[in-house]
């Protein structure tokens, strides 16, 4: 009989692709113009205080998000700061940097990971304005891709946030 090849981490629907580009204009005429993906919603997030490689840092990062069919496409322009994606840029160049999944609980998740000697590259949260004025607590780690064949994989935790 075949040895049970199920882990304990299970991972849910693929949420996002996200790929790192040095001009945030270029990139959304690109893909909007070629493809016909968006429209685009663009911001600008501040990651206080997240954690990188283990040591705080604060840094800027432009993001601009659009349907993609059952899945959402995140151009990411770094402006301020060290980050993986300011690591990925400067190493690869443009190009497909994440893919993100959505989990039930983010820091058990990370826990059964940590047991097979994966450990987050990258961690933070982040509070965000969704449909009907309601409040939403992202809480987001990237997994070291070195560890998991290149690719980085983006672990979400979206909670409405009470009151």
């Amino acid at each position: 009989m075949a040895e049970d090849q199920s882990r304990e981490v299970k991972l849910g629907p693929l949420s996002h692709v996200g790929i790192v580009v040095e001009n945030m204009d270029k990139a959304v005429e690109y893909y909007s113009s070629v493809f016909g993906i968006g429209p685009f919603n663009t911001e600008i997030y501040d990651l206080n205080e997240f954690i990188h490689r283990g040591q705080p840092v604060n840094a800027k990062v432009k993001a601009a998000i659009a349907n993609a069919g059952p899945v959402f496409i995140e151009l990411i322009e770094v402006l301020e700061g060290e980050t993986p994606h300011s690591e990925f840029l400067r190493e690869k160049g443009e190009g497909l940097q994440h893919i993100a999944f959505t989990v039930d609980d983010i820091d058990g998740t990370l826990a059964k990971l940590a047991k097979d000697g994966i450990e987050p590259l990258m961690r933070y949260s982040l509070t965000i304005d969704g449909a009907e004025k309601k409040q939403y607590e992202i809480h987001e780690a990237y997994l070291d891709s070195d560890k998991i064949g290149g690719t980085t994989i983006q672990l979400m935790e979206i909670r409405k946030k009470s009151g």
